[in-house]
C-alpha cells in the first residue's frame, strides 16, 4: 500500500473514532430532549457521564496489549484520542456534579469530598487526569523527553484504579458494573505486566556482543598505539614542518626557514 493511502485509511479511522465517542453525548442529549431519563434527570446524566468516562478509560489502556499480544498496530493509532475523550468526559461529569447538581454551593461540595469517601477518590482521579490531558501533545514529548514523559503517563494506571474504586463506592443497586470493570482493568494491567517481563527476560537472554578495548580480535596482542578501533584509520606522524618559511625562504633553505648563506 502506498503512503496515501495508509494516510487515508489513519484519517478514516481517525474519523470513525471520533464519531464513535461522540455518540453517547448525541443519545443523551436525544434523551433529555424526548424525556427518556427518568424520573430523576439530574443523576441519571450524573451516572451516565460516570460511566462512559470508565469506559472510555478502559479502552484507552487495551491498545497496547493488543499490540504486544494480538500484533495489532491500529488501535495505537487513537489511543491519544481516547485518552483525550476519557479526560472531557470526566470534566463534564464533574461539571455537572458541581453546576448542576449543587449549584456551585462550595460549603456543600468540601463537605462531600471530606464526608464521602467515593467523591475524595473521583477528584483524586479527576486531578491526576488534568496532567495527562495538558501533555499528551507531541510538543510536551519533545519537551519532556520521552522518558519522563512516559513516567508521567503512567499515572492513567492509577486514575483507572481510582476510577473502579469510585464506582464501586458510588453505586447502590447495580453492584455488577463496577466488578466487570474491576477485572477487565485487571486482565489488562496483567497482560502488560506479562508482557514486559517477556521482554525483558528475552532482553536478559540474547547473547552480549563481545568488546575488546584494549586487544585485537585476533591475536590477543596489544593494539599499537597509532589505531584506534578496528577499521578505523590509522594515526599517523604530526605533519612536518614545511622547509621553507614564508619570509622569503627559497630553494636553499634550512630546517628553521633560514637562508643558507654562502
Amino acid at each position: 500500500m502506498t503512503r496515501a493511502g495508509i494516510h487515508i485509511r489513519l484519517r478514516l479511522l481517525k474519523a470513525l473514532t471520533f464519531a464513535a465517542c461522540c455518540l453517547p453525548l448525541a443519545k443523551l442529549a436525544w434523551d433529555a430532549f424526548t424525556g427518556g431519563l427518568g424520573a430523576n434527570p439530574i443523576e441519571a446524566v450524573l451516572n451516565r457521564l460516570g460511566f462512559w468516562t470508565l469506559t472510555l478509560l478502559t479502552l484507552s489502556l487495551a491498545p497496547t496489549p493488543a499490540h504486544d499480544l494480538l500484533g495489532l498496530a491500529w488501535p495505537v493509532r487513537v489511543r491519544r484520542m481516547l485518552g483525550l475523550f476519557t479526560f472531557a468526559y470526566a470534566t463534564l461529569h464533574l461539571c455537572w456534579y458541581v453546576g448542576v447538581d449543587q449549584f456551585f454551593d462550595l460549603h456543600v461540595l468540601a463537605k462531600d469530598v471530606l464526608k464521602r469517601k467515593f467523591m475524595a477518590v473521583g477528584f483524586v482521579a479527576w486531578l491526576l487526569l488534568v496532567p495527562l490531558a495538558v501533555t499528551s501533545t507531541d510538543r510536551w514529548v519533545r519537551r519532556l523527553g520521552y522518558a519522563r514523559w512516559k513516567r508521567l503517563h503512567r499515572l492513567v494506571y492509577a486514575v483507572a484504579a481510582l476510577g473502579v474504586v469510585h464506582f464501586v463506592w458510588r453505586v447502590k443497586a447495580d453492584a455488577l458494573r463496577p466488578y466487570v470493570f474491576a477485572t477487565i482493568l485487571a486482565a489488562l494491567l496483567g497482560a502488560r505486566a506479562a508482557a514486559r517481563v517477556r521482554a525483558e527476560v528475552s532482553r536478559a537472554g540474547a547473547p552480549r556482543p563481545r568488546s575488546s578495548p584494549d586487544r585485537t580480535a585476533s591475536g590477543g596482542m596489544p593494539r599499537r598505539p597509532g589505531w584506534r578501533r578496528r577499521g578505523c584509520r590509522r594515526r599517523g606522524p604530526p605533519r612536518a614542518r614545511a622547509r621553507g618559511s614564508r619570509r622569503g625562504a627559497g630553494r636553499r633553505a634550512g630546517p628553521s626557514g633560514t637562508p643558507i648563506r654562502p
